[in-house]
Formats: C-alpha cells, structure tokens, sequence
C-alpha cells in the first residue's frame, strides 16, 4: 500500500480514497474515512473484511445522501441506483471496491449528464480515450455495459449503447505465470518455517487466490484433504473445492504455528489482509529479482503444472474452483499446445515417412535453426 506522510496521519494512496490513519490517546493505529467534513470510523484492521464493511457503508451513506439533490436520470442518479442494487451488492467485496474505483472517476467527470442523451458515440470515445491501455479499456466497456443495463432496467433508456463492444486486442496474457525456474529460486531464498514459504506454497499447491488463502486455517484441514468455498463466487455459485493436500504443503504445514485462527495472520494476532498479502509477496519477490512474478501467477502455474500433467479442464477446474471451463483453458492455453505439439510430433516420427529413412533424426544445435 502506497502511503505518504503528513505529520501524525497516513493517507492512502490505494483502493480506499478518503481513507487514512491516526493514532487515538492509547496510541492505537486506527483508520478513519474523511471527504469534505463527513467522517467514519474504519476500525484497527486496514483492509480487512469488517474494515471493507464500513468503507462501504461510510460511501453509501455520503454519495446517496446527495441523492435527494441530484437530478433524476443524470449518470450521478444511475450510479448510486446501481450502487443500491441487488445485482452490485451481490458481488464479491473486493469486485465491488474495482468497479467504484472506475465508475467513480466516471462520475467525477460526467456525474451531471443525463443517461437518456448519451449516445454509441459517447461511449465510443470514453473507451477509446483509454486505447493505450487496452485492458483499462476493455474494463471500462464492460463496466459501462452493466451500468447501461441497469439504465434499461430503471426505464431511464430503451437500449444499452455500450452493448456489442469488440474487445481492444491485449499483450500477454495477463499476469504473468510463474516457471520452473522461478518457483525453484524463490524456495531456495525462503525456507520452510518462514511466513514467505508458507504463503508461496498455499497459493501453490492450492491455487487459491489471495483472498481465499488469507482465509485458511487448520480448520480447513481434515483427513488429509483441504476444504474452502471461494470467497469469490461465495453469493453465487457457492462452489466447494475440496482437494488432497500435496506433500510439498505438507511439509510447509507441519512447521505452521497451530495457535493460530488461520495460517497467515500477522504477528499481531491479526487476520491478514488480500492487499497486504499481496504487498508482501511483491516485496519478497521483488528481494529476489522476480519483478514479473505476483501472487495470482501462481494460481496460473498451479493450473500450468496440472495442464502439463495431462489433467482435463474439469479436473483443473476441480482444484482451482473455477465454475467457468473456459476461464480454466485461458489460464492453460499455453500448456495445452506444449502438450499437443508434443504429441503431435511423436506421431509424425513414429509415421511412415520417418519410418522410411531409417536413420534418427539428430538434435537441433543451439545457433543451428
């Protein structure tokens, strides 16, 4: 978390605007959200679930008290209409704090203009606006979208502009899965017992995403097997990944403190937050010159390795709790053609034409292609 002094108090520069830090007269860090002479308290823990509770609660009280003075049908009605529906509350906490980080700096821009005026045009040009960055890009469009449905569903519109959007192309692949090579350098510099191996090896051998592996403790454990419902997808589909715990996480438990709640609390005694957990590990990758490497890359070499081992998608999916098996052969992509070519060529060599020669076909030289 990106903070920066001013004298007594921190103010955070993240995903929480308003928010900042202060000591109270028992010297207690607490946090405290401010905008404009309305204030809220925000309690001890920053990020934590009861802390993203009252951040919540403290915006929803300051944007739709200015709801009585906003006019009906402008994007500044829509958006806190939207805030208040069944469809944004039934998301996940942390997807929600994404979505108002975007759609906020949307209505600072635009908060007075009617939705009923707004055009394909329009959006066209918001979106495009963020060309160089095609990611933000596409976020925005589909943002947009479900803002523009819930425009339909307050009869504020007939249509959605932003409906049928193609996609900007994007680089990559998203973040960046992690190599053989790379998970053997970062267990060599973080030996079992430290905080960094325990971490690095949950998210691991789980493929548990950030927010579910803060969360598990030695209640999730029984019979050899671990069992969590993803936090993600806990108001929709609920799904329950339940899985064999892999020798390599049983070492690294075996040397987990068993006093604890869960296994990567803090040594406060406190639940670890998803943000803070994600700091720490690109602090302790960073230490180790992997700058490319983060925590939600290892939930794609988790499903990289079981890929590589020929597991089917529902098989992935069954250890990485996706509901989607599309979502599971975008993270395998890459494994699933290293395997098809594979086989592919074994094929060939075993095929008449390389029957025929009856010579090996020798090794390509490095320098030689």
């Amino acid at each position: 978390v990106g903070e920066k002094m001013a004298g007594s108090k921190t103010r955070v520069q993240s995903e929480f605007p308003g928010a900042s830090a202060y000591r109270d007269r028992h010297d207690v860090r607490r946090w405290r959200y401010r905008v404009k002479g309305f204030a809220a308290e925000l309690g001890r823990d920053y990020g934590s679930p009861e802390f993203r509770r009252r951040y919540e609660a403290a915006l929803q009280r300051k944007k739709p008290d200015a709801g009585a003075r906003m006019k009906h049908g402008s994007l500044n009605w829509l958006i806190v209409s939207w805030y208040r529906s069944p469809g944004f509350r039934g998301l996940a906490g942390q997807t929600r704090q994404v979505y108002r980080n975007i759609v906020e700096r949307l209505r600072e821009a635009h908060g007075d203009k009617m939705v009923a005026k707004l055009r394909r045009g329009h959006i066209s040009r918001l979106v495009a606006a963020k060309a160089d960055t095609p990611a933000a890009a596409n976020r925005l469009a589909s943002l947009l979208k479900l803002l523009l449905d819930h425009a339909v569903e307050e009869e504020l519109r007939d249509d959605n502009p932003a409906a049928g959007f193609k996609k900007f192309a994007t680089e990559g692949d998203g973040f960046h899965t992690w190599t053989e090579a790379e998970i053997a350098r970062f267990e060599a510099a973080y030996p079992i017992g430290t905080t960094a191996r325990l971490a690095f090896t949950l998210m691991l051998y789980t493929g548990a995403a950030r927010v579910d592996a803060c969360a598990m403790g030695w209640h999730n454990l029984s019979d050899g097997r671990i069992a969590y419902r993803r936090r993600k997808t806990l108001r929709t589909t609920g799904i329950l990944v339940d899985i064999p715990v892999h020798p390599s996480l049983a070492a690294v438990l075996r040397e987990a403190p068993r006093d604890r709640p869960t296994f990567l609390e803090t040594r406060q005694r406190r639940a670890r937050s998803p943000d803070g957990l994600g700091n720490m590990m690109r602090d302790w990758c960073d230490a180790i010159g992997l700058p490319q490497c983060t925590s939600h890359g290892l939930r794609k070499a988790c499903a990289t390795r079981l890929a590589e081992a020929g597991c089917s998608s529902p098989e992935i999916a069954a250890i990485t709790g996706h509901a989607s098996l599309k979502m599971v052969e975008h993270y395998t992509r890459a494994a699933n053609r290293k395997l098809l070519a594979s086989s592919a060529m074994a094929r060939l060599c075993e095929g008449p034409a390389s029957a025929s020669s009856g010579e090996p076909i020798p090794a390509v030289r490095q320098g030689e292609a």
